[in-house]
Protein backbone atom coordinates (compact mmCIF):
# COMPACT_ATOMS: atom_id res chain seq x y z
CA UNK A 1 0.00 0.00 0.00
CA UNK A 2 0.94 3.50 -0.56
CA UNK A 3 -0.01 5.01 3.04
CA UNK A 4 2.74 5.08 5.31
CA UNK A 5 4.20 2.03 7.34
CA UNK A 6 2.16 3.20 10.83
CA UNK A 7 -1.01 3.23 9.43
CA UNK A 8 -0.52 0.34 6.16
CA UNK A 9 -1.74 -2.35 7.85
CA UNK A 10 -4.54 -0.82 9.88
CA UNK A 11 -8.63 -0.65 9.06
CA UNK A 12 -11.40 1.42 9.87
CA UNK A 13 -14.69 -0.81 9.19
CA UNK A 14 -18.61 0.64 9.20
CA UNK A 15 -21.76 -1.76 8.48
CA UNK A 16 -24.86 -0.86 7.47
CA UNK A 17 -28.00 -2.79 7.41
CA UNK A 18 -29.65 -6.08 8.81
CA UNK A 19 -28.19 -8.53 11.15
CA UNK A 20 -26.27 -11.12 7.95
CA UNK A 21 -24.31 -7.50 7.22
CA UNK A 22 -23.57 -7.51 10.93
CA UNK A 23 -21.98 -10.76 10.87
CA UNK A 24 -20.77 -10.33 7.13
CA UNK A 25 -18.45 -7.40 8.74
CA UNK A 26 -17.63 -10.21 11.55
CA UNK A 27 -16.06 -12.98 8.88
CA UNK A 28 -14.03 -9.54 7.10
CA UNK A 29 -12.47 -9.02 10.42
CA UNK A 30 -11.68 -12.12 10.72
CA UNK A 31 -10.04 -12.19 7.52
CA UNK A 32 -8.25 -8.73 7.84
CA UNK A 33 -7.22 -9.95 11.33
CA UNK A 34 -5.34 -13.51 9.99
CA UNK A 35 -4.05 -11.01 7.70
CA UNK A 36 -1.89 -8.94 10.23
CA UNK A 37 -4.53 -6.02 10.02
CA UNK A 38 -5.04 -4.09 13.46
CA UNK A 39 -8.81 -2.44 13.53
CA UNK A 40 -8.97 1.39 14.16
CA UNK A 41 -12.01 2.92 15.59
CA UNK A 42 -11.30 6.59 13.41
CA UNK A 43 -11.23 6.42 9.41
CA UNK A 44 -8.62 9.23 9.70
CA UNK A 45 -6.43 6.96 11.27
CA UNK A 46 -6.68 3.91 8.88
CA UNK A 47 -4.60 2.73 6.06
CA UNK A 48 -7.80 0.67 4.66
CA UNK A 49 -11.24 1.98 5.14
CA UNK A 50 -14.15 0.14 4.46
CA UNK A 51 -17.73 0.24 4.37
CA UNK A 52 -20.05 -2.75 4.30
CA UNK A 53 -23.45 -1.90 3.00
CA UNK A 54 -26.83 -2.50 3.01
CA UNK A 55 -29.13 -1.09 -0.44
CA UNK A 56 -32.84 -2.31 0.94
CA UNK A 57 -33.51 1.47 0.53
CA UNK A 58 -32.56 4.18 -1.03
CA UNK A 59 -31.55 6.10 1.78
CA UNK A 60 -29.46 3.50 3.03
CA UNK A 61 -27.53 3.65 -0.34
CA UNK A 62 -27.22 6.98 -0.36
CA UNK A 63 -25.92 7.27 3.49
CA UNK A 64 -23.45 5.17 2.25
CA UNK A 65 -22.18 7.09 -1.06
CA UNK A 66 -22.19 10.40 0.96
CA UNK A 67 -20.08 8.94 3.61
CA UNK A 68 -17.37 7.87 0.83
CA UNK A 69 -17.60 10.77 -0.84
CA UNK A 70 -16.19 12.50 2.69
CA UNK A 71 -12.95 11.28 1.62
CA UNK A 72 -13.13 12.22 -2.26
CA UNK A 73 -10.48 15.10 -2.06
CA UNK A 74 -8.53 13.37 0.88
CA UNK A 75 -7.32 9.84 0.26
CA UNK A 76 -3.59 10.82 1.76
CA UNK A 77 -2.56 7.62 0.50
CA UNK A 78 -5.55 5.38 1.87
CA UNK A 79 -7.02 2.63 0.52
CA UNK A 80 -11.08 2.35 0.20
CA UNK A 81 -13.33 -0.43 0.04
CA UNK A 82 -17.46 -0.77 -0.63
CA UNK A 83 -18.48 -4.35 0.26
CA UNK A 84 -21.77 -5.95 0.89
CA UNK A 85 -25.44 -4.80 -1.04
CA UNK A 86 -24.38 -1.73 -2.87
CA UNK A 87 -21.26 -3.14 -3.96
CA UNK A 88 -23.09 -5.95 -5.46
CA UNK A 89 -25.90 -3.70 -7.19
CA UNK A 90 -23.48 -0.96 -8.24
CA UNK A 91 -20.41 -3.45 -9.21
CA UNK A 92 -17.74 -1.43 -11.28
CA UNK A 93 -19.73 1.66 -11.69
CA UNK A 94 -19.07 2.54 -8.29
CA UNK A 95 -15.28 3.57 -9.51
CA UNK A 96 -16.94 6.02 -11.48
CA UNK A 97 -19.01 7.55 -9.36
CA UNK A 98 -16.05 7.22 -6.64
CA UNK A 99 -12.62 7.45 -8.45
CA UNK A 100 -11.25 6.83 -5.19
CA UNK A 101 -12.74 3.90 -4.03
CA UNK A 102 -9.82 0.68 -4.77
CA UNK A 103 -12.39 -2.28 -3.15
CA UNK A 104 -15.49 -3.25 -4.58
CA UNK A 105 -16.52 -7.03 -3.44
CA UNK A 106 -19.91 -8.37 -2.60
CA UNK A 107 -21.02 -10.66 0.08
CA UNK A 108 -20.55 -13.70 -1.51
CA UNK A 109 -17.15 -12.82 -2.66
CA UNK A 110 -15.45 -12.19 0.62
CA UNK A 111 -13.90 -15.71 0.19
CA UNK A 112 -12.24 -14.45 -1.98
CA UNK A 113 -10.97 -11.38 0.64
CA UNK A 114 -7.80 -12.66 0.99
CA UNK A 115 -6.71 -12.53 -2.33
CA UNK A 116 -8.20 -9.10 -3.26
CA UNK A 117 -6.41 -8.13 -0.08
CA UNK A 118 -3.02 -9.39 -1.29
CA UNK A 119 -3.58 -7.79 -5.13
CA UNK A 120 -4.24 -4.09 -3.47
CA UNK A 121 -1.25 -4.68 -0.92
CA UNK A 122 0.91 -5.15 -4.28
CA UNK A 123 0.04 -1.60 -5.45
CA UNK A 124 -3.09 -2.68 -7.72
CA UNK A 125 -5.55 0.19 -8.20
CA UNK A 126 -8.98 -1.71 -8.31
CA UNK A 127 -10.28 -4.93 -7.36
CA UNK A 128 -13.24 -6.39 -7.45
CA UNK A 129 -15.20 -9.43 -6.39
CA UNK A 130 -18.58 -9.96 -7.53
CA UNK A 131 -19.25 -13.47 -8.46
CA UNK A 132 -22.58 -14.48 -6.95
CA UNK A 133 -22.17 -18.64 -8.28
CA UNK A 134 -20.49 -20.04 -5.02
CA UNK A 135 -21.50 -21.32 -1.79
CA UNK A 136 -17.83 -20.59 -0.21
CA UNK A 137 -19.19 -17.86 1.57
CA UNK A 138 -21.08 -19.70 4.29
CA UNK A 139 -17.28 -21.52 5.54
CA UNK A 140 -15.11 -18.55 6.34
CA UNK A 141 -11.70 -20.23 7.92
CA UNK A 142 -11.25 -16.84 10.38
CA UNK A 143 -14.58 -14.91 12.27
CA UNK A 144 -13.56 -11.97 14.84
CA UNK A 145 -16.99 -12.05 16.82
CA UNK A 146 -18.27 -9.02 17.93
CA UNK A 147 -19.61 -10.48 21.09
CA UNK A 148 -18.48 -13.07 23.42
CA UNK A 149 -21.82 -13.96 24.56
CA UNK A 150 -24.27 -14.01 21.06
CA UNK A 151 -23.28 -15.11 17.95
CA UNK A 152 -24.96 -15.21 14.54
CA UNK A 153 -24.83 -18.31 12.08
CA UNK A 154 -25.53 -17.89 8.81
CA UNK A 155 -27.12 -20.87 7.34
CA UNK A 156 -29.07 -19.95 4.11
CA UNK A 157 -28.04 -17.33 1.66
CA UNK A 158 -29.76 -15.32 -1.09
CA UNK A 159 -33.84 -15.23 -1.87
CA UNK A 160 -35.70 -17.22 -4.87
CA UNK A 161 -38.77 -14.98 -3.57
CA UNK A 162 -38.28 -12.22 -6.53
CA UNK A 163 -40.55 -9.66 -4.79
CA UNK A 164 -41.57 -6.98 -7.29
CA UNK A 165 -39.51 -4.31 -5.06
CA UNK A 166 -36.70 -6.51 -3.62
CA UNK A 167 -33.27 -6.01 -4.62
CA UNK A 168 -32.00 -8.65 -2.40
CA UNK A 169 -32.06 -11.40 -5.47
CA UNK A 170 -29.44 -9.49 -7.22
CA UNK A 171 -27.34 -8.30 -4.23
CA UNK A 172 -27.41 -11.58 -2.45
CA UNK A 173 -27.81 -13.89 -4.87
CA UNK A 174 -30.38 -17.53 -5.44
CA UNK A 175 -31.26 -19.70 -2.35
CA UNK A 176 -28.55 -22.00 -1.39
CA UNK A 177 -28.16 -23.41 2.08
CA UNK A 178 -25.33 -24.53 3.94
CA UNK A 179 -25.18 -28.58 4.98
CA UNK A 180 -27.04 -29.35 8.45
CA UNK A 181 -23.59 -31.18 9.42
CA UNK A 182 -21.38 -27.78 8.80
CA UNK A 183 -23.97 -26.00 11.06
CA UNK A 184 -24.07 -28.06 13.95
CA UNK A 185 -20.34 -28.32 13.93
CA UNK A 186 -20.56 -24.81 13.97
CA UNK A 187 -22.74 -24.56 16.91
CA UNK A 188 -20.87 -26.90 19.17
CA UNK A 189 -17.65 -24.77 18.70
CA UNK A 190 -19.05 -21.84 19.31
CA UNK A 191 -20.84 -23.15 22.69
CA UNK A 192 -17.36 -25.04 23.49
CA UNK A 193 -15.97 -21.64 23.53
CA UNK A 194 -18.59 -20.34 26.25
CA UNK A 195 -21.19 -18.53 23.91
CA UNK A 196 -24.80 -19.55 25.11
CA UNK A 197 -26.83 -17.49 22.48
CA UNK A 198 -27.10 -18.24 18.72
CA UNK A 199 -29.03 -16.86 16.28
CA UNK A 200 -29.76 -18.23 12.63
CA UNK A 201 -30.07 -16.04 9.63
CA UNK A 202 -30.75 -15.99 6.59
CA UNK A 203 -32.71 -13.66 4.15
CA UNK A 204 -35.68 -16.33 4.13
CA UNK A 205 -34.32 -18.62 7.47
CA UNK A 206 -37.17 -21.01 7.25
CA UNK A 207 -36.55 -21.64 3.50
CA UNK A 208 -33.71 -23.54 4.44
CA UNK A 209 -33.15 -26.80 2.68
CA UNK A 210 -30.27 -29.18 3.85
CA UNK A 211 -28.45 -30.36 1.01
CA UNK A 212 -26.87 -32.97 2.26
CA UNK A 213 -28.09 -36.54 2.93
CA UNK A 214 -29.56 -35.97 6.19
CA UNK A 215 -32.01 -33.78 4.52
CA UNK A 216 -32.85 -32.55 7.70
CA UNK A 217 -35.68 -29.36 8.14
CA UNK A 218 -35.02 -26.00 9.45
CA UNK A 219 -37.53 -26.66 12.40
CA UNK A 220 -35.27 -29.95 12.70
CA UNK A 221 -32.36 -28.02 12.27
CA UNK A 222 -33.53 -25.30 15.20
CA UNK A 223 -34.23 -28.10 17.69
CA UNK A 224 -30.97 -29.79 16.83
CA UNK A 225 -28.94 -26.39 17.46
CA UNK A 226 -31.05 -25.68 20.63
CA UNK A 227 -29.64 -29.08 22.23
CA UNK A 228 -26.30 -28.80 21.95
CA UNK A 229 -24.53 -28.51 25.57
CA UNK A 230 -23.93 -24.89 26.57
CA UNK A 231 -26.40 -23.39 24.47
CA UNK A 232 -29.06 -21.74 26.00
CA UNK A 233 -31.08 -19.73 23.71
CA UNK A 234 -31.69 -19.69 19.98
CA UNK A 235 -33.31 -16.95 17.69
CA UNK A 236 -33.73 -17.19 13.95
CA UNK A 237 -34.40 -14.38 11.55
CA UNK A 238 -35.67 -13.52 8.81
CA UNK A 239 -38.96 -15.73 8.50
CA UNK A 240 -41.13 -15.68 4.88
CA UNK A 241 -44.75 -16.30 5.58
CA UNK A 242 -44.69 -19.08 2.69
CA UNK A 243 -42.27 -21.37 4.45
CA UNK A 244 -43.88 -21.02 8.14
CA UNK A 245 -44.65 -24.53 8.68
CA UNK A 246 -46.45 -26.02 12.17
CA UNK A 247 -43.46 -27.82 12.74
CA UNK A 248 -41.28 -24.79 13.63
CA UNK A 249 -44.32 -23.91 16.20
CA UNK A 250 -43.79 -27.76 17.65
CA UNK A 251 -40.21 -27.14 18.03
CA UNK A 252 -40.40 -24.11 19.72
CA UNK A 253 -43.19 -25.24 21.85
CA UNK A 254 -40.67 -28.66 22.75
CA UNK A 255 -36.97 -26.75 23.07
CA UNK A 256 -36.97 -24.20 25.76
CA UNK A 257 -33.75 -23.50 24.63
CA UNK A 258 -35.95 -22.18 21.58
CA UNK A 259 -36.90 -18.88 22.21
CA UNK A 260 -40.60 -17.61 22.16
CA UNK A 261 -40.12 -15.04 19.60
CA UNK A 262 -40.77 -14.53 15.98
CA UNK A 263 -39.49 -12.15 13.11
CA UNK A 264 -42.25 -12.66 10.26
CA UNK A 265 -42.89 -9.91 8.04
CA UNK A 266 -45.76 -9.12 6.07
CA UNK A 267 -45.44 -6.12 4.41
CA UNK A 268 -48.81 -4.98 4.19
CA UNK A 269 -52.52 -5.88 5.40
CA UNK A 270 -54.26 -5.51 2.38
CA UNK A 271 -54.33 -8.60 -0.29
CA UNK A 272 -54.26 -6.19 -3.56
CA UNK A 273 -50.95 -4.80 -2.59
CA UNK A 274 -49.08 -7.81 -1.50
CA UNK A 275 -49.95 -9.44 -5.06
CA UNK A 276 -48.60 -5.90 -6.58
CA UNK A 277 -45.93 -6.85 -4.34
CA UNK A 278 -45.21 -10.74 -5.16
CA UNK A 279 -45.49 -11.54 -1.96
CA UNK A 280 -46.91 -15.20 -2.59
CA UNK A 281 -49.62 -15.21 0.14
CA UNK A 282 -52.88 -13.30 0.90
CA UNK A 283 -53.70 -11.42 4.09
CA UNK A 284 -55.77 -14.66 5.72
CA UNK A 285 -52.85 -16.83 4.44
CA UNK A 286 -50.57 -15.04 6.50
CA UNK A 287 -53.47 -14.76 9.69
CA UNK A 288 -53.55 -17.76 9.67
CA UNK A 289 -50.02 -18.42 9.88
CA UNK A 290 -50.25 -16.09 12.98
CA UNK A 291 -53.32 -18.23 14.18
CA UNK A 292 -51.23 -21.28 14.28
CA UNK A 293 -48.14 -19.41 16.28
CA UNK A 294 -50.60 -17.86 18.55
CA UNK A 295 -51.79 -21.43 19.31
CA UNK A 296 -48.84 -22.64 20.87
CA UNK A 297 -48.44 -23.66 24.54
CA UNK A 298 -45.99 -20.93 25.08
CA UNK A 299 -46.56 -17.36 24.76
CA UNK A 300 -44.75 -16.36 21.52
CA UNK A 301 -44.79 -12.95 20.58
CA UNK A 302 -44.06 -11.41 16.96
CA UNK A 303 -42.44 -8.83 14.90
CA UNK A 304 -42.77 -7.52 11.54
CA UNK A 305 -41.40 -5.06 8.74
CA UNK A 306 -43.93 -3.09 7.17
CA UNK A 307 -44.05 -1.16 4.08
CA UNK A 308 -45.94 1.49 3.57
CA UNK A 309 -46.53 3.93 0.17
CA UNK A 310 -46.25 1.14 -2.46
CA UNK A 311 -47.32 1.97 -6.01
CA UNK A 312 -50.99 1.93 -5.81
CA UNK A 313 -51.62 1.79 -2.19
CA UNK A 314 -55.14 3.16 -1.41
CA UNK A 315 -56.26 4.75 1.84
CA UNK A 316 -58.68 1.77 1.68
CA UNK A 317 -55.42 -0.94 1.39
CA UNK A 318 -53.52 1.31 4.65
CA UNK A 319 -56.43 1.11 6.43
CA UNK A 320 -56.30 -3.19 6.05
CA UNK A 321 -52.77 -2.75 7.16
CA UNK A 322 -53.64 -0.88 10.53
CA UNK A 323 -56.20 -3.29 10.74
CA UNK A 324 -54.33 -6.38 10.88
CA UNK A 325 -51.83 -4.56 12.75
CA UNK A 326 -53.94 -4.32 15.86
CA UNK A 327 -55.60 -7.94 15.23
CA UNK A 328 -51.78 -9.42 15.12
CA UNK A 329 -50.94 -7.04 18.27
CA UNK A 330 -46.97 -6.99 17.12
CA UNK A 331 -44.44 -6.53 20.20
CA UNK A 332 -42.48 -5.01 17.41
CA UNK A 333 -42.43 -2.89 13.89
CA UNK A 334 -39.92 -1.88 11.52
CA UNK A 335 -41.81 0.23 9.13
CA UNK A 336 -40.75 2.03 6.47
CA UNK A 337 -41.56 4.34 3.39
CA UNK A 338 -41.70 2.27 0.04
CA UNK A 339 -38.42 3.24 -1.61
CA UNK A 340 -37.84 2.16 -5.45
CA UNK A 341 -35.01 0.63 -6.13
CA UNK A 342 -33.40 -0.01 -9.71
CA UNK A 343 -33.90 -3.18 -11.41
CA UNK A 344 -36.90 -3.82 -9.88
CA UNK A 345 -40.36 -4.71 -11.38
CA UNK A 346 -42.27 -1.92 -9.16
CA UNK A 347 -39.89 0.85 -10.36
CA UNK A 348 -42.71 0.61 -13.30
CA UNK A 349 -46.00 0.26 -11.62
CA UNK A 350 -48.52 3.21 -12.01
CA UNK A 351 -50.17 4.91 -9.27
CA UNK A 352 -47.02 6.33 -7.07
CA UNK A 353 -48.10 7.39 -3.65
CA UNK A 354 -47.11 10.96 -3.03
CA UNK A 355 -44.22 11.12 -1.12
CA UNK A 356 -45.92 13.36 1.53
CA UNK A 357 -48.84 11.21 1.78
CA UNK A 358 -46.48 8.23 2.21
CA UNK A 359 -44.63 10.71 5.64
CA UNK A 360 -48.61 10.92 6.67
CA UNK A 361 -49.05 6.71 6.43
CA UNK A 362 -45.73 6.42 7.83
CA UNK A 363 -46.12 8.39 11.03
CA UNK A 364 -50.00 7.35 11.87
CA UNK A 365 -48.60 3.56 11.75
CA UNK A 366 -45.71 4.07 13.63
CA UNK A 367 -48.03 6.13 16.40
CA UNK A 368 -50.46 2.97 15.88
CA UNK A 369 -47.18 0.36 17.17
CA UNK A 370 -46.17 2.82 19.77
CA UNK A 371 -49.67 2.41 21.80
CA UNK A 372 -49.78 -1.08 20.76
CA UNK A 373 -45.92 -1.62 22.28
CA UNK A 374 -46.47 0.47 25.48
CA UNK A 375 -49.91 -1.25 26.61
CA UNK A 376 -48.25 -4.67 25.73
CA UNK A 377 -45.23 -3.37 27.72
CA UNK A 378 -47.15 -2.05 30.53
CA UNK A 379 -48.55 -5.50 31.28
CA UNK A 380 -45.08 -6.86 31.81
CA UNK A 381 -44.97 -4.67 35.30
CA UNK A 382 -44.52 -6.40 38.19
CA UNK A 383 -43.57 -9.77 36.54
CA UNK A 384 -39.95 -11.20 36.68
CA UNK A 385 -38.05 -12.33 33.10
CA UNK A 386 -34.80 -13.46 32.15
CA UNK A 387 -32.51 -11.21 30.14
CA UNK A 388 -29.09 -12.13 28.99
CA UNK A 389 -27.04 -9.08 29.64
CA UNK A 390 -25.33 -7.45 26.77
CA UNK A 391 -23.83 -4.21 28.62
CA UNK A 392 -24.01 -0.97 31.13
CA UNK A 393 -25.27 2.74 31.19
CA UNK A 394 -22.98 4.13 33.92
CA UNK A 395 -24.72 7.56 33.15
CA UNK A 396 -28.16 5.75 34.48
CA UNK A 397 -26.39 2.94 36.87
CA UNK A 398 -28.21 0.53 34.83
CA UNK A 399 -27.16 -2.96 33.03
CA UNK A 400 -28.81 -3.57 29.80
CA UNK A 401 -29.92 -6.56 27.35
CA UNK A 402 -32.15 -8.57 25.74
CA UNK A 403 -35.09 -10.76 27.23
CA UNK A 404 -35.77 -14.29 25.28
CA UNK A 405 -39.02 -12.33 23.48
CA UNK A 406 -36.50 -9.99 22.53
CA UNK A 407 -37.75 -6.61 24.43
CA UNK A 408 -34.60 -4.77 25.67
CA UNK A 409 -34.75 -4.45 29.35
CA UNK A 410 -32.93 -1.92 31.47
CA UNK A 411 -32.02 -2.68 35.25
CA UNK A 412 -30.73 -2.27 38.46
CA UNK A 413 -29.00 -3.24 41.82
CA UNK A 414 -30.43 -1.58 44.42
CA UNK A 415 -30.08 -4.34 46.74
CA UNK A 416 -26.25 -5.60 45.53
CA UNK A 417 -27.32 -9.11 44.95
CA UNK A 418 -24.18 -8.57 41.90
CA UNK A 419 -21.99 -6.96 44.14
CA UNK A 420 -18.97 -5.76 42.44
CA UNK A 421 -19.50 -8.76 39.58
CA UNK A 422 -19.49 -7.32 35.88
CA UNK A 423 -22.58 -9.11 34.96
CA UNK A 424 -22.02 -9.04 31.03
CA UNK A 425 -23.13 -12.59 29.66
CA UNK A 426 -24.58 -13.30 32.93
CA UNK A 427 -28.14 -14.41 32.83
CA UNK A 428 -30.41 -12.59 35.08
CA UNK A 429 -33.87 -12.74 36.56
CA UNK A 430 -34.97 -9.15 36.14
CA UNK A 431 -38.33 -7.68 37.73
CA UNK A 432 -39.87 -5.24 35.61
CA UNK A 433 -40.75 -1.90 37.87
CA UNK A 434 -41.45 0.32 34.88
CA UNK A 435 -42.12 0.27 30.65
CA UNK A 436 -42.34 2.51 28.02
CA UNK A 437 -43.23 1.52 24.36
CA UNK A 438 -39.67 0.55 23.50
CA UNK A 439 -38.03 -1.04 26.80
CA UNK A 440 -38.42 -2.20 30.33
CA UNK A 441 -36.96 -0.95 33.71
CA UNK A 442 -36.62 -3.49 36.18
CA UNK A 443 -34.44 -4.83 39.02
CA UNK A 444 -32.03 -7.43 39.99
CA UNK A 445 -33.56 -10.45 41.53
CA UNK A 446 -30.88 -13.23 41.09
CA UNK A 447 -28.36 -14.13 38.99
CA UNK A 448 -29.32 -16.91 37.13
CA UNK A 449 -26.29 -18.19 34.98
CA UNK A 450 -22.86 -16.44 35.26
CA UNK A 451 -20.80 -15.87 32.17
CA UNK A 452 -18.24 -18.74 30.95
CA UNK A 453 -14.88 -18.45 32.41
CA UNK A 454 -13.95 -18.96 29.02
CA UNK A 455 -15.14 -16.21 27.43
CA UNK A 456 -12.91 -12.65 27.96
CA UNK A 457 -11.28 -11.52 24.58
CA UNK A 458 -13.01 -11.90 21.01
CA UNK A 459 -11.73 -15.10 19.55
CA UNK A 460 -10.22 -16.40 15.95
CA UNK A 461 -12.82 -19.56 14.76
Amino acid sequence: MAASDSIAKTYYLETFGCQMNVHDSEKVRGTLAARGYSQVEDPEAAGLVLYNTCSIRDKAEQKVLQRVATFKYQPNGRKFGILGCVAQHNGEALFESAPHVNLVCGSASYNQLPHLLERLENGENRVTGLSLDTDETFDQPQVERSSPHSAYITIIEGCDKNCSYCVVPFTRGPERSRSSESVMEEARRIAANGTGEITLLGQTVNSYRDPSGAGWSFARLLDEVGRVDGVRRVRFTTSHPRDFTPDIVEAIDGNPALCDWVHLPVQSGSSRVLAGMRRTYTRDEYLRVIEAIKAAKRDIVLSTDIIVGFPGETQRDFEETLSLVEQVDYAQMFSFKYSPRRGTDSVEMADPVPEAEKSRRLQVLQELQRRLQLRRNQSWIGRDDEVLVEGRREKFDQWHGHTAQNRVLNFSDPLGVAGASDLRGAYCKVRITAAGPNSLIGELVSIERKPSAALGLRVLQ
